[in-house]
């Protein structure tokens, strides 16, 4: 079974990608700020995130730039998830290694398509 790590502050988007996710076959683990999050990521080094930008203590952004410049987790994927879609958002997202960017509010289908594009491919 394939580990995916949520982090994201609103409860109701974390529980909702919880259901989709696991209705198709994945684990997911949940945190609810940056700090959690990335104290997970390190722990169970999962097969990919789903990371809200704007998050209290540590933002998405900076989560995903310390887990792409650490050799032993620079290979998870990251979807970042924003409420903000200015191009310039996009462009610091990037910068950040984030390999997909996913502006709220979205379908819950889209994501678990992009979920099953980066998990199903071995």
């Amino acid at each position: 079974m394939k580990k995916i790590l949520i982090v994201d502050d609103e409860q109701d988007i974390v529980e909702s990608l919880k259901f989709v996710l696991e209705a198709s076959d994945y684990t997911c683990y949940c945190a609810y700020n940056g700090e959690d999050g990335l104290r997970l990521a390190k722990e169970i080094a999962p097969d990919l995130m789903i990371l809200d930008v704007m998050m209290p203590k540590i933002n998405g952004y900076k989560i995903s730039r310390l887990l792409k410049f650490d050799n032993k987790y620079k290979n998870i994927p990251i979807l970042m998830v924003t409420a903000r879609s200015q191009e310039e958002d996009k462009l610091i997202g990037e910068e950040t290694g984030a390999d997909e960017y996913i502006t709220k509010p979205f379908e819950l289908e889209d994501i678990v398509k992009k979920v099953d594009e980066y998990l199903k491919r071995d």
